[in-house]
């Protein structure tokens, strides 16, 4: 069973940085799109930044030039460099993976657990 475990959530103040990872386990599909997604209390989740199979990118307009995405194939890991964080960052963040690329759009099918990120003003 495809696992995916993230970690590197934390407490920082405006203006910081954290460095989210999301290491996968047991996937055996050929190919990966994978993504980061946030939930803050009372809201709905949202698409924070995804990467393609190809390594092509896609952010949310409210993370553009803070966030950026990337992984490492040979550790089957995904991470997410958040830098200039801001109080309306803080949510719980959620790693995501699919076989298919464009997920983004269409749904992914493996999700983690989540890892909290608190921005303090």
């Amino acid at each position: 069973q495809v696992q995916l475990v993230e970690s590197g959530g934390g407490s920082v103040q405006a203006g910081g940085s954290l460095r989210l990872s999301c290491a996968v386990y047991r996937y055996t599909h050929n190919t990966i799109c994978m993504g980061w997604f946030r939930q803050a209390p009372g809201k709905e989740r949202e698409g924070v930044a995804a990467i393609n199979n190809d390594g092509s990118t896609i952010y949310a307009d409210s993370v553009k030039g803070r966030f950026t995405i990337s992984k490492d194939n040979a550790k089957n890991t995904l991470y997410l460099q958040m830098n200039s964080l801001k109080p309306e960052d803080t949510a719980m963040y959620y790693c995501a993976a699919d076989p298919v690329d464009g997920s983004w759009y269409s749904g992914f099918g493996y999700w983690g657990q989540g890892t909290q990120v608190t921005v303090s003003s």
